[in-house]
């Protein structure tokens, strides 16, 4: 038997369809629409047939579809309006019937189809209480975004019918959009007052409550739908991306599964379990679930772009940029690819490129910080100026980024330095005298300098090669030194031993950075010894770690009282500079401590952040800074067995 080719089946269920054998028609025109989704004849027909079964509003899509496929087809044009006017929607009508004409479109019906659209309208708004003429007035204008206008009209819809459930969940939805959260969970529970089992208000309200930050009542009102409406996808990704945030990522992909396990083709579903694989650092998986979001569709910037980060973690550098590339061959302004490439370029020490990447860092979606608001230009070399320089990012970038401040003085006329106000005590001693700083709360009047830049935006102009690092590589930073030699009289006195500084965990808010922390007690067994005395650099709350070590080992850190390694960053450089090395994590210590030139001794994890590189033992920002890497993920067994062997200090008498 031959194969009927598409024109054929259609026109046997054309044929079927004027016979009246209804029925018959449908299911051709449903073979047609499995084979071609979008064949504009197939979805017309079809949308004449729900007509015809008296389903208006479920005819709109098909309409819609053939329109969109061929849209020089009058009588497309003609069908969708006609089922908008029946619908009493006569707003949404009369844009479409105006945009037929702007395209051409003419013709006595159309000419019909105004007559009749002035008529209706006359006619309904002359009929009291009608709430129906309202709610379709406000979904014409929800759908040309005038919000304030549909919200006006979904009120007298309800006005003339208090019960009208339907316009209190579009209302809140117009109200969402213009951020009024609390309103519009308002609205939804009214809704759903009235309708106790409305999963979609339910899925709403959760989003809203989610937009307030509350985020264990959106999960409540995200179970409300699925309880209702168990194969609701979108809730279970909604929820998972708030266990995410909350760092409860077995649970997030526990969810994001379940909505995969219902719609296996559920592209947002693979994206965010990939992103909670990321955060997890179970690299390889995450990579596959991107690879899995990208086979769904193949344009998703972001999925690449993560894929980039998760190679680069992995420190497959080449990988990674090719991840990065295609990102931005889809969406050339897609600004975390282009961030994210700047660490690949400064992890390989490919500096121009690199710092001129990292100036995307202004235009992703999870900031490190915000721009200075100032009416005057950015500096960009130029000489004999008054610059503003500004902090951002942690107190470890404004150590490392200000060691070009004394290059960039002697080219300018004048500099200010905007900056964390713990820092300044510590840089009016070691920088140029006529240096004026401000906290980084209070504003610099724009009358007292001609440019600004950001401290991160400093090596653009001084450090394109490694060669220009040596120039503040020695140490830049000076502590005070009678503050250090009373510190170091003190320790002596009470402990008479070899005075090492620990510090062994970040207080970074990315995730990730929680490989970079190391236990207390086991940095203490490593480097306890009956010749030394461990002092703690570290800030925060952490005496029971160091009560813990006390007593289940025997090992005594010392809290020096006297300094609070937190808001006395003075204080706590004369600490450093009294003991005989420091030891720490990738932290602000270990910047505080290469730029006073110390001997310290930097611990690092498998893939280290992009300033130390990917291998090598010395960095480049700081000549005093010696590194030792794990040999694998989360081995610092072996970081510590380097440092036993490698520190005269450490051998035991």
């Amino acid at each position: 038997m031959t194969k009927l080719t598409i024109n054929q089946i259609l026109q046997q269920a054309v044929d079927a369809h004027k016979a009246g054998q209804l029925k018959k028609a449908h299911r051709l025109y449903a073979v047609i629409l499995k084979a071609q989704p979008k064949n504009p004849d197939a979805n017309h027909n079809t949308g004449l047939l729900v007509v015809g079964f008296g389903k208006i509003e479920l005819a709109l899509p098909f309409f819609k579809t053939a329109l969109e496929a061929n849209p020089r087809n009058a009588q497309f044009w003609y069908s969708n309006i006609i089922a908008l006017i029946k619908l009493e929607r006569f707003i949404d009508a009369k844009v479409l019937l105006d945009q037929s004409k702007n395209k051409g479109i003419k013709g006595a019906d159309f000419d019909q189809l105004g007559k009749i659209l002035n008529e209706a309208n006359k006619a309904l708004f002359t009929k009291p209480n009608n709430a129906n003429a309202y709610y379709n007035m406000g979904i014409a204008l929800q759908n040309q975004s005038k919000l304030e206008e549909a919200i006006e009209a979904y009120k007298k819809a309800l006005a003339s019918k208090p019960d009208y459930v339907d316009a209190y969940f579009t209302m809140g939805f117009a109200l969402q959009k213009q951020h009024k959260l609390e309103e519009a969970i308002e609205a939804y529970n009214k809704a759903i007052a009235i309708k106790p089992y409305y999963a979609e208000a339910y899925y709403n309200m959760g989003t809203a409550l989610k937009g307030q930050h509350k985020l264990e009542e959106a999960i409540k009102a995200y179970n409300k739908a699925l309880a209702i409406k168990p194969d609701y996808v979108e809730a279970y990704n909604n929820m998972g991306v708030i266990f995410q945030e909350q760092g409860k990522l077995e649970k997030a992909i526990e969810v994001y599964n379940k909505a995969l396990a219902i719609k296996p083709d559920f592209v947002d579903a693979y994206y965010n379990m990939g992103n909670a694989l990321l955060d997890k650092h179970n690299l390889e998986e995450a990579i596959e679930a991107y690879i899995k979001a990208i086979s769904i569709k193949p344009a998703h910037s972001d999925a690449y772009t993560n894929m980039g980060k998760s190679f680069q973690d992995q420190g497959k550098l080449e990988e990674a940029k090719e991840a990065y590339n295609k990102a931005l061959d889809i969406q050339s302004d897609n600004a975390d690819a282009h961030h994210n490439l700047s660490f690949a370029f400064l992890s390989a020490r490919d500096f121009n490129q690199g710092f001129v990447k990292s100036e995307w860092r202004w235009k992703t979606k999870k900031r490190d910080g915000t721009f200075l608001q100032s009416a005057k230009p950015m500096w960009n070399g130029e000489k004999n100026q008054r610059v503003l320089v500004w902090g951002e990012q942690g107190i470890g970038d404004e150590l490392m980024f200000s060691s070009i401040i004394p290059e960039l003085y002697a080219t300018s006329l004048k500099i200010l330095v905007k900056c964390d106000k713990r820092l300044i005590p510590l840089f009016e001693r070691s920088f140029p005298v006529d240096v004026i700083y401000f906290p980084k709360d209070q504003p610099v009047p724009e009358d007292e300098y001609d440019f600004h830049i950001p401290m991160g935006s400093l090596p653009l102009t001084f450090r394109k090669s490694l060669d220009s690092f040596k120039k503040s590589a020695s140490g830049f930073l000076k502590y005070d030194m009678s503050k250090t030699e009373s510190i170091k009289a003190q320790l002596m006195h009470e402990y008479g031993k070899k005075i090492i500084g620990i510090s062994w965990k970040t207080a970074s808010p990315i995730r990730s950075s929680l490989s970079r922390n190391i236990d207390l007690a086991k940095l203490a067994r490593a480097l306890g010894n009956s010749n030394i005395q461990l002092v703690s650099l570290q800030y925060g709350d952490i005496s029971d770690e160091i009560e813990a070590v006390k007593r289940d080992f025997g090992i005594e850190v010392v809290q020096f009282s006297d300094v609070d390694n937190k808001n006395d960053i003075d204080g706590l450089a004369a600490l450093m500079a009294a003991c005989d090395t420091v030891y720490t994590i990738d932290n602000s210590t270990a910047h505080l401590s290469g730029a006073l030139g110390l001997t310290t001794k930097l611990m690092l994890p498998y893939i280290a952040n992009w300033r130390w590189g990917l291998s090598g033992n010395s960095s480049y920002w700081y000549d005093a800074v010696q590194l030792y890497r794990q040999s694998d993920v989360n081995d610092w067994d072996s970081v510590l067995t380097q440092i036993k062997l490698q520190s005269p200090i450490l051998k035991r008498s």
